[in-house]
């Protein structure tokens, strides 16, 4: 797919950012993969993430960040560019913003396309992803108090879902719990970064389901 097609079928595909209402609800969820799980009922905190889609002539990639191993929450993890929105913020101006602070990604070189769909995490936040699109490569320099590293991952891979791995740890209660995964590397991109990405694969090429997750869920409350 051409970089230009690609653009397109972003645009037509994702929803325009400016019908973007503080209200949404999620469409995705950390508890997707996890039916078994009590989904608790709650005030979600509304935060945003950016999606920078690079064009580089070989081939789009996304731009993503590891986080630095000072952090108290989610310390290394494969993430996007994002954070919670101040009060008075749009989706979009919270991720503008936050790529700024956290990677000093300039606001004017991103071309916002579109959102895709609201994510609920399991730690309570409503998640807007906003997709940019870079038309040139970026000049980023990492916020050393949040980010460790900036990289880009190639498109065509992280939208292969040949590429999406369901994997699962084991709580202390006894329950299982399972998410998308993305291993790219030496580099394991999963959780609500994995979500989040299945969710623009599902936007732009369609959804799949997922029977080995169910037949999983019903053995284990067989086993109950």
């Amino acid at each position: 797919m051409s970089l230009e097609t690609l653009r397109h079928r972003l645009v037509d595909r994702l929803t325009p950012a400016e019908t973007w209402r503080p209200e949404w609800v999620a469409a995705r969820s950390d508890f997707d993969l996890n039916p078994q799980a009590a989904r608790p009922m709650r005030d979600l905190r509304p935060a945003a993430v950016l999606i920078p889609v690079v064009a580089r002539p070989e081939g789009a990639t996304v731009l993503l960040t590891r986080r630095a191993d000072t952090l108290v929450r989610h310390t290394g993890q494969i993430a996007f560019p994002g954070g919670r929105l101040d009060p008075g913020e749009t989706a979009v101006q919270a991720a503008l913003r936050e790529a700024d602070e956290e990677v000093a990604l300039n606001p004017a070189a991103v071309e916002v396309l579109g959102l895709s769909d609201a994510y609920e995490t399991g730690t309570g936040f409503l998640v807007t992803p906003v997709i940019g699109w870079l038309h040139e490569p970026p000049q980023t320099t990492p916020s050393p108090d949040e980010v460790a590293e900036v990289f880009e991952t190639p498109w065509d891979f992280l939208m292969d879902a040949a590429n999406h791995r369901r994997d699962f740890y084991d709580m202390d209660e006894g329950l299982r719990r399972w998410f998308w995964a993305m291993p790219w590397g030496e580099r394991y991109i999963w959780g609500v970064t994995a979500g989040i990405l299945k969710g623009l694969h599902a936007r732009l090429y369609g959804d799949e389901p997922a029977p080995e997750i169910a037949a999983e869920v019903d053995a284990e409350q067989g086993a109950a």
